[in-house]
């Protein structure tokens, strides 16, 4: 039952941070040298790209709701306006929240709100401290300013080291311009709970911004985890962002939110784009309230999560366990030529994710998108039983 946690400690590369001595501060060049900086996405016509499973990056395979369709399409009109009328997609957002219009902050898509955060808060050589690892773009903004990271490695069982992050917030307190949570975490899928974001927020200097990323807040199961949107307004610089890329299946359409104090949103605000287009604040009114296709999607989520690795497990595969709509299966194996025997048989799966360079991030597709990643896994991946021996 727990044999999960002992291949984590064999796969964990570069050790358990208990104590300061093993944090890494990432310069840009460490990024680039372990491939986080993603590659140029290849050229693909769309009848090549529509054949593909595609179980890369995250998405809801199912697409917008049928509510959210005929909001987006009548939002049309407005194509060839400025001034147009966005449908109240803030104060849809306030609403939704119960909260005030002015502690939210618009972003296409909730990277922008990441690059606003960096672009606010990394000025005059302030670092970023997170997780390691965690959702690779942050960093790559962190890149673009020239700044640094300072890393907290994960804990054997792949969660966040909270106690780490608080000893680290303290003993670089002037060093740091904010602390990013991402909760579930991505790549993992594990969660930082409730009780833990309180010590987190208890333990570290009180003018510390923390970022909590929410884009996979929808598909928790677990009790012990709840929104860090209370969090807001306790008088502490905590933002908490989300997004429709996710469970609103609206990822190639951009837009997400910050929750934040009003000081803190207007803060961030000169470092926005304005490039929010018209159909996609029509479809995000739409969006918050078709809570039913919501569930839906959620429910056949999870159902083929659990399915998908039940089956690797019978495999004799690790999996750690996740709350999101993806996993991280241990394969023993590198995992960028593995990557690569996916894509020959039309299946996309996740990047790598440094340290965990035998650990292989998979979204949930369709329920014919998962058949042909287990038929190609099967192909690919010796049987882990067979493996064993032979090492």
């Amino acid at each position: 039952m727990e044999s999960w946690r002992n291949f984590s400690r064999r796969g964990f590369v570069g050790g358990v941070a208990t104590a300061l001595g093993y944090l890494s501060l990432d310069p840009t060049s460490r990024l680039l040298a372990q491939g986080v900086v993603k590659p140029p996405r290849p050229k693909r016509t769309a009848d090549e790209y529509d054949s593909l499973a595609k179980l890369a990056n995250n998405e809801n395979p199912y697409g917008p709701s049928e509510a959210v369709m005929k909001a987006m399409t009548q939002s049309f009109k407005y194509a060839n306006r400025y001034g147009y009328p966005d449908g109240g997609i803030t104060e849809a957002i306030a609403k939704h929240h119960d909260i005030k219009e002015d502690n939210v902050l618009l972003g296409s898509g909730s990277g922008e709100i990441l690059d606003v955060a960096c672009n606010t808060y990394l000025r005059g050589g302030k670092k970023i401290l997170s997780s390691e690892p965690s959702y690779d773009v942050i960093f790559q903004h962190v890149t673009s300013y020239k700044a640094d990271s300072i890393k907290v490695p994960s804990t054997a069982d792949f969660r966040q080291d909270i106690p780490g992050l608080v000893r680290a917030a303290r003993s670089y307190s002037r060093d740091i311009g904010f602390v990013y949570i991402c909760s579930p975490n991505n790549p993992t899928g594990r969660i930082v709970t409730k009780q833990e974001i309180k010590q987190l927020l208890d333990g570290i200097p009180e003018d510390m911004p923390v970022l909590i990323d929410e884009a996979y807040f929808h598909f928790v199961e677990d009790p012990d985890y709840a929104t860090s949107i209370p969090h807001v307004f306790e008088g502490r610089p905590v933002i908490v962002t989300r997004t429709f890329s996710k469970i609103a299946a609206l990822a190639g359409m951009r837009l997400g939110y910050a929750i934040a104090p009003s000081e803190t949103i207007r803060d961030m605000r000169p470092y926005t784009t304005g490039t929010i287009n018209a159909i996609v604040k029509w479809g995000g009114v739409a969006a918050l309230n078709d809570t039913d296709t919501q569930a839906k999607v959620k429910r056949v989520t999870l159902d083929l999560r659990k399915k998908t690795t039940a089956e690797l497990q019978s495999l004799g595969y690790t999996v750690v366990p996740s709350e999101a709509n993806f996993f991280l299966v241990h394969i023993r194996r590198p995992v960028p030529p593995v990557i690569d025997e996916f894509k020959k048989k039309g299946v996309l799966v996740g990047r790598p994710f440094p340290p965990f360079m035998e650990h292989l991030r998979v979204s949930i597709g369709t329920a014919d998108e998962m058949s042909r990643f287990l038929t190609a896994f099967k192909e690919i991946v010796p049987q882990a039983r067979t493996a064993s021996k032979a090492s």
